[in-house]
């Protein structure tokens, strides 16, 4: 075969190789190509939008020492530091930075049969004493700038002792102010202690658990019962736990 028709068979067969390379990097684009994400695997790792979100969850109540064989006047507020707050028709409620309320850690769903609702009542084995809780209210008094009649004012348990309250943290304990209708000198008118009541009988029941008595009466004692679903609707209030709560000091 002649020189110059070799040289041009050469020539084809390189140009033919070159095509031959270029088509196997092309592959190795395609490869890189499909391992970017798609629009459909982009949607899908997208983050769900705001409104399918849950909702936050209730603050957490703190849990405070729970009780002792002897109880020490625990400090309160700085005085003035504390307000009250009032519901439409004037019933008192606590400043929720002074008094968020605090529970038990002796008390739990899984022991409220020997505990809150053991028969012969619980409350008296674990309330601090008098000389301890009147040294308390009267700071506490100073707290919150209440100036009336001290007998007039109950020094209260936020979440009852009754519903696993803390005996003697001081973020459980306020000096809550007469309700309206109150007869000066007449000592403290408290309808928050009957719903207390009707909470304790609903938890021990099973109607309710204590869990969820305890974030109710903690938020708004006069809508817990409403927002719990036991509304006793014009019925007798149901019998108190004996030495329930009179959380007077």
């Amino acid at each position: 075969m002649p020189a110059p028709v070799r040289g041009a068979l050469a020539m084809a067969a390189a140009v033919l190789l070159a095509a031959a390379a270029g088509c196997s990097s092309g592959g190795g684009h395609t490869t890189a190509k499909s391992s970017a994400p798609s629009k459909e695997s982009t949607h899908a790792s997208a983050p769900e939008a705001a409104g399918g979100a849950p909702q936050p969850a209730p603050a957490k109540i703190a849990t405070g020492p729970g009780p002792k064989s002897s109880y020490d006047a625990q400090p309160q507020p700085a005085a003035g530091s504390c307000h009250y707050r009032y519901t439409a028709d004037k019933q008192p409620l606590p400043d929720p930075n002074c008094t968020p309320g605090a529970i038990s850690p002796a008390v739990d769903q899984g022991n409220i049969k020997d505990t809150i609702c053991k028969p012969g009542g619980y409350t008296s084995t674990i309330r601090p004493p008098v000389n301890i809780t009147g040294k308390e209210k009267s700071e506490n008094a100073k707290s919150y700038g209440y100036t009336g009649p001290m007998g007039d004012a109950e020094y209260d348990h936020l979440i009852s002792l009754q519903l696993g309250g803390d005996p003697n943290d001081p973020r459980n304990l306020w000096v809550e102010p007469p309700s309206p209708g109150h007869t000066p000198g007449k000592g403290p008118n408290n309808p928050k202690d009957s719903v207390e009541t009707h909470l304790h009988t609903a938890i021990c029941k099973g109607q309710v658990t204590l869990a969820a008595a305890q974030q109710a009466i903690a938020t708004d004692w006069t809508t817990a019962e409403a927002k719990l679903g036991i509304a006793r609707s014009g019925a007798a209030a149901p019998t108190p736990e004996p030495d329930a709560d009179g959380d007077d000091g």
